[in-house]
């Protein structure tokens, strides 16, 4: 049968018209949707509301990606996925955890558009960082906080991944958990408190253990209460006069670092005091700074904590379980805690996660 080429050409008009009249629909809806979502996260800045993630459960899926820098040896990756697997959650690899660009786990698109799947995708629970290094701070701008808000869960990391949790607070306003990496040991300890803080939506103390050995002292003695915010001592510097930092107003400022020498760590908290940080915040604690001895010729730690903390009077103490090393403590970021410099205690005020 012969094509009427009038009747075609009207048909053809047609459908583009009714094709680009459901398009617009669809992108109305996202409009919309997109609206709501900006409504939400304002009246929850506004409100000072954050949000809470939903706990993990055993049997959930848990998201891995590598945010920063690589695994270099394939032979440990498996070995960080020998001792994840056992924590009792299925384990979902992020298309380019295993990429490796220099001292980069792939590009910083490929990496954010990695973490941004794991918020986005239904089927993922939680996420977990693969190992810390450096590249977060360079992904930051690839990040879309409106779907990270409309989508909240589990992210939990340290050391680089400060940048992350540090720019999620201040844009998201979602509790985030600085805690163990993939990579990490997950000693008894470690595991412990990530299921305590994770799963139970508990509120722990944590303090010095008995007979504890470790290096640890009270800088200015005294009680305090605060959100938690700080992480990586580096970090956290690297974020200053960016848009990603957020207001650390009445908060306890927890930090750690590892192969620092001395006069660094005195040059950051020079930093830190130098741009306003320190005088807004209610509390200090430094967890360990590993490795990070004092030459010949140089201040000590305990100086250079005399030296900046000192003098602002806040209650204050080093030595608490936050750090590179074996025992590492789940902090939930922007919670609410209180802290005894004397007894070297943080006490979690509320629970970070919602429970179903």
């Amino acid at each position: 049968m012969p094509i009427n080429r009038s009747h075609f050409i009207k048909s053809l008009a047609l459908g583009t018209v009714f094709h680009l009249l459901d398009s617009n629909a669809h992108l109305e809806l996202l409009a919309k949707k997109r609206a709501m979502n900006e409504w939400k996260i304002q009246q929850s800045n506004k409100n000072n509301l954050a949000l809470k993630p939903k706990a993990l459960k055993q049997g959930d899926t848990l998201g891995l990606v590598s945010p920063a820098s690589p695994v270099y040896n394939p032979d440990e990756f498996e070995e960080m996925l020998a001792k994840v697997k056992p924590l009792g959650y299925n384990v979902v690899l992020g298309e380019h955890a295993r990429d490796r660009r220099g001292y980069l786990a792939g590009t910083d698109q490929d990496r954010a558009k990695d973490l941004m799947n794991m918020f986005l995708n239904p089927s993922i629970d939680g996420i977990l960082c693969v190992r810390g290094g450096w590249g977060c701070n360079r992904m930051l701008p690839y990040l879309d906080y409106e779907a990270i808000a409309a989508n909240p869960k589990i992210l939990c990391g340290f050391s680089d991944i400060t940048s992350l949790h540090l720019a999620i607070w201040e844009k998201s306003k979602l509790h985030t958990f600085h805690g163990p990496v993939g990579t990490s040991s997950w000693s008894t300890y470690s595991t412990r408190y990530f299921k305590e803080v994770i799963e139970k939506g508990g509120r722990p103390s944590y303090q010095y253990p008995e007979n504890y050995e470790d290096d640890h002292y009270t800088i200015v003695p005294g009680r305090s209460e605060g959100i938690l915010l700080g992480g990586n001592l580096t970090v956290l510097c690297s974020l200053i006069g960016s848009e990603y930092i957020p207001d650390f107003s009445d908060s306890i400022l927890y930090l750690e670092d590892v192969g620092e020498d001395v006069y660094r760590v005195d040059r950051m908290l020079t930093q830190l005091k130098l741009s306003g940080l320190l005088d807004k915040i209610n509390g200090f604690v430094f967890g360990k700074c590993t490795n990070c001895d004092a030459g010949s010729n140089s201040l000590s730690l305990t100086q250079v904590f005399s030296d900046h903390i000192g003098p602002l009077g806040i209650p204050s103490f080093y030595g608490a379980l936050i750090s590179h090393e074996t025992d590492n403590s789940t902090i939930p970021v922007g919670i609410k805690a209180s802290m005894d410099a004397e007894l070297g205690k943080i006490e979690i005020l509320e629970s970070a996660v919602t429970l179903s």
